[in-house]
Parts: structure tokens; C-alpha cells; sequence
């Protein structure tokens, strides 16, 4: 797998992963909702932490600076 995500696709990641989290956690979201942030939270971390997302490679989409 070749990098795909830059540092700040990352901390965006991170940081709507934490609003999911927050949201389900404190009672805000419920039910099936809150379930699939979550799971949609652990996949933006996952991602962030391997710098890849499958989502970017049908599209060629990479968001990492030039080397």
C-alpha cells in the first residue's frame, strides 16, 4: 500500500473522529446512528494511522506532498 493522505487529511480524520466519539459517548447520538459514527471513527483512525484510504485509489486522489 503506497501513502495516500497527507498530515493534514490526517488530523481532519482524527478530529471528526473524536466529534463522533464525543457525540455517541455523551448520549447525543443513539441507537444505529451512533453505532455506524463509531465504526465510521475507528475506520478514520485506522486510516490515519496506515496513511491510506482505499476510497482515494479508484479516484487517484492522493492528498500527500510531492516528494
Amino acid at each position: 500500500m503506497k501513502e495516500n493522505m497527507g498530515k493534514v487529511d490526517k488530523i481532519i480524520r482524527v478530529i471528526i473522529a473524536l466529534v463522533f466519539s464525543a457525540l455517541y459517548f455523551t448520549g447525543t447520538v443513539t441507537g444505529i446512528l451512533g453505532y455506524i459514527l463509531l465504526a465510521l471513527g475507528a475506520i478514520f483512525i485506522l486510516t490515519s494511522i496506515i496513511s491510506f484510504c482505499p476510497l482515494y485509489l479508484p479516484f487517484g486522489i492522493s492528498t500527500c506532498s510531492k516528494k
